[in-house]
């Protein structure tokens, strides 16, 4: 796209893929059980202008913060563009998928509208009941339902003036290793972002291109990714429903042959249930030659995991070449670098593992490297024009590369900080460059991601990165996949650090004590047989009970707390809250959030349930 088509705001490029495009394109809402909605880029805006009148009808006006509990994609989409169109600050916020601690999501919705200072809480009927609440707290004043708001209500005859500097909406951290923090996003640094995904990353046409998408809309990748981008690349997109895909994965992959898609993007475990679910049968029906572009991001990349979905569905026409690993933060919009490869292989570094954790990536030829004795790292490929990456040390001094320290980025997607918090604001926003807290190296100019830095394992001197050990006690006989926390705490009766490994066990059932102890013996002799580091305690506890995020990444910190106090694995349902748990899941009954109930979803792998904010 050409300097001139560029809008610098999200209600700008609305109105320029209506203006420019017009009925060509536009959004597409899929769903097996009815018929699919398609939006025009012409239809969409009408429709967000109707519902923009219908939140100015409530008393809404540009600058206010519109807190959003939206799970139909739909419903979702429209009335976060309708919001953008008139200034109003949306605020989007997880759907309470989990039935399994009520009070605890009422706690995260309440600390998120009262942080942000949300005039008004917009939301969907089937999860009124839960959130009904929130109103009797004094967090919010005024409840809006979708399903309830006036389509019919009189115009504006015009849409206020938006700038570039002004807010679009506050990203809400999904809380990892913190409380979820609100990233201040600007219509200045979506334009930037989008401009680098779409030009520079993914090199889109509008008249060539068609993307799929399963992700929330309620996190960055899904948000901005599928619908922020296609907006200023006038890119054409089909939207499937999230627990579509929870149910049955190969739906993904069938739609993205049926609509001849060109591009998705999923974190790593989606790859690594696509393979396992897939049936012969199907990927002999399919042509999946169409796709250009298969982003991985949001989460750790296992090298296995891409290699592997590869070659299960190279029959079907999927090439290496597509695959398009990512490095990017909701304080940086969304994505810095991308990495693209000429060759089917996918782009790795192989260093040595010894040096690895003194904190050196050296690099370790794989055909001469003794076996175990090297790490690969995948590549997330070269930051986009007018960004930088730098790594830096604990004192901010630029590392040469190939040493490892904290990632910190620089450019015109760089957040301003986080609403309303300006002490955490000055830790991570530093003279313009944002430090991250992930550590990682450059190698050639591109980026190499190892971890956060408040989650490394330091043992006798060494540096540990808890994925890794992570991975290799989730293919242990007896372990629940995605259910494992590594890290590190001081026993009163040693003078250093020891290992601690927390993980889940497989099946419903409790296994017997026999069969307890078989589990953690097994998963002591694979850690010190592949990491090399003797656990001091494995605990196993019962499934869904390990702490996630409500995108499914594993919170360490708060697993730690939890060993500490003696309370791991004690997330089961309260009394307290049964009413309200059986009253949402009346009102979920029909709905696209009653799939997270189904017996269907309670048998998937733990890290897809995880994403989705559902345990068992």
């Amino acid at each position: 796209m050409s300097e001139q088509e560029w809008s610098t705001t999200v209600s700008g490029a609305l109105r320029d893929a209506a203006a420019i495009r017009g009925d060509r394109g536009g959004f597409t809402f899929a769903d097996p059980r009815t018929t699919d909605k398609h939006y025009s880029w012409n239809a969409l805006l009408d429709a967000a202008r109707a519902r923009l009148a219908a939140l100015y009808a409530e008393g809404l006006r540009k600058g206010d913060r519109l807190a959003m509990v939206i799970p139909v994609p739909e419903d979702f989409v429209l009335n976060f563009l309708a919001a953008t169109l008139g200034g109003i600050i949306p605020v989007p916020m997880y759907p309470p998928v989990a039935l399994g601690k009520v009070e605890s999501y009422v706690k995260n919705v309440e600390h998120i509208v009262t942080s942000s200072g949300a005039k008004a809480l917009l939301i969907s009927k089937q999860v009124r009941p839960i959130l009904g609440s929130v109103l009797d707290t004094g967090s919010v004043t005024k409840l809006l339902l979708v399903e309830s708001l006036n389509l019919d209500a009189p115009r504006a005859g015009t849409e206020p003036s938006i700038s570039p500097e002004d807010v679009c909406f506050l990203q809400y951290t999904s809380g990892s290793t913190a409380s979820p923090k609100g990233v201040v996003v600007t219509h200045a640094n979506l334009a930037a972002n989008c401009r680098a995904i779409a030009s520079d990353g993914l090199r889109l046409d509008p008249d060539r291109d068609h993307g799929v998408s399963w992700l929330p809309l309620y996190h960055d990748m899904g948000l901005i990714g599928f619908v922020i981008v296609p907006l200023f690349g006038y890119i054409p997109i089909t939207f499937l429903p999230t627990m579509e895909f929870v149910k049955r994965p190969s739906y993904w992959l069938e739609m993205m042959h049926k609509q001849r898609a060109t591009v998705t993007f999923a974190p790593n475990f989606a790859y690594a249930l696509a393979t396992r679910r897939a049936k012969d049968s199907e990927i002999e029906k399919w042509d999946l030659s169409c796709l250009k572009q298969l982003g991985c991001g949001a989460e750790p990349i296992q090298p296995a995991t891409l290699r592997d979905f590869v070659a299960r569905f190279s029959k079907a026409g999927i090439k290496g070449t597509a695959l398009l690993p990512c490095y990017g933060m909701a304080e940086n919009t969304l994505a810095i670098s991308f990495a693209r490869h000429a060759t089917n292989e996918l782009r790795v570094d192989t260093v040595d593992v010894e040096a690895f954790r003194q904190g050196e990536a050296r690099f370790s030829d794989p055909a001469t490297a003794a076996p175990g004795s090297t790490v690969e790292v995948v590549c997330c490929g070269e930051p986009f024009p007018g960004h930088e990456v730098s790594v830096r040390d604990p004192d901010g001094n630029v590392l040469p590369e190939r040493v490892i320290g904290e990632l910190c980025m620089k450019g015109p997607s760089v957040c301003p900080g986080y609403y309303n918090n300006p002490e955490t604001t000055a830790a991570s926003f530093k003279d313009g460059w944002l430090y991250s807290g992930d550590k990682g190296y450059i190698a050639d100019g591109a980026v190499y991601v190892c971890g956060r830095i408040k989650d490394m394992i330091i043992v006798h001197g060494r540096n540990y990165y808890p994925t890794d050990i992570e991975w290799v006690v989730n293919d242990v006989e007896g372990v629940r996949r995605g259910s494992t926390v590594a890290f590190a705490c001081l026993p009163a009766s040693a003078s250093s650090e020891q290992l601690v490994l927390v993980a889940e066990w497989a099946g419903r059932e409790r296994p017997s004590e026999e069969a307890l102890e078989a589990i953690k013996k097994r998963v002591t002799e694979v850690v010190v047989g592949t990491i090399g580091l003797n656990p001091w305690q494995v605990v196993l506890i019962p499934p869904g009970t390990v702490p996630k995020t409500s995108s499914g990444k594993l919170q360490r910190r708060k697993t730690k707390q939890q060993f500490e106090e003696g309370t791991l694995g004690q997330e089961a349902p309260t009394t307290e809250s049964m009413d309200a748990k059986v009253a949402v899941a009346k009102q979920m009954a029909r709905s696209y959030v009653s799939l997270a109930k189904s017996e269907v979803v309670s048998r998937l792998p733990d890290p897809v349930r995880a994403f989705f904010g559902k345990k068992k």
